[in-house]
C-alpha cells in the first residue's frame, strides 16, 4: 500500500528539539511551583520570607501558570504522537505538574488571607 501523505519520523534520541526543550522547561517550572507551594503550605512563615507565606504562594501560582501555558502550547503544536520526539509526553507531564502547582499555590494563598499578621494600631 502506497501512502501519498508525509512520512513522520521520530527524532533522534540525543537531539534536543524545540518541543522537547519547551516541555522540559515547562515541567521544571511546574516542579519548582509544586515545591514552592508545598513549602508555603507547610511553613507559611518559614523559609520563603517572613510573614504569612504569600511569597511562596505567589511563586507557586506564577510558576504553575507558566508551566500550564507552555505545556499547553507544546501540546497544541506537537506534530506527532507520543514517542515521536516532539515533546508531547513532557508537555502532558508539565500540564499535570503545573495544575498541581496552581492548586497548592491557591491553597497557600487562601491560608495566607485567613491568617493575616497583627499590625500595631
Amino acid at each position: 500500500m502506497i501512502s501519498s501523505g508525509p512520512l513522520m519520523t521520530a527524532a533522534d534520541v540525543y537531539s534536543m528539539s524545540a518541543g522537547r526543550l519547551g516541555a522540559t522547561t515547562a515541567a521544571v517550572l511546574g516542579l519548582i511551583g509544586v515545591v514552592a507551594g508545598g513549602l508555603a503550605l507547610a511553613r507559611p512563615a518559614g523559609r520563603l520570607g517572613t510573614g504569612t507565606g504569600r511569597l511562596g504562594a505567589n511563586a507557586a501560582l506564577a510558576a504553575g501558570l507558566i508551566a500550564v501555558t507552555l505545556g499547553g502550547l507544546v501540546t497544541a503544536t506537537a506534530d506527532g504522537g507520543l514517542g515521536t520526539g516532539n515533546g508531547l509526553g513532557g508537555a502532558i507531564v508539565a500540564l499535570v505538574v503545573g495544575l498541581i502547582a496552581l492548586v497548592l499555590g491557591g491553597l497557600a494563598q487562601a491560608r495566607a488571607r485567613r491568617t493575616r499578621p497583627l499590625t500595631p494600631a
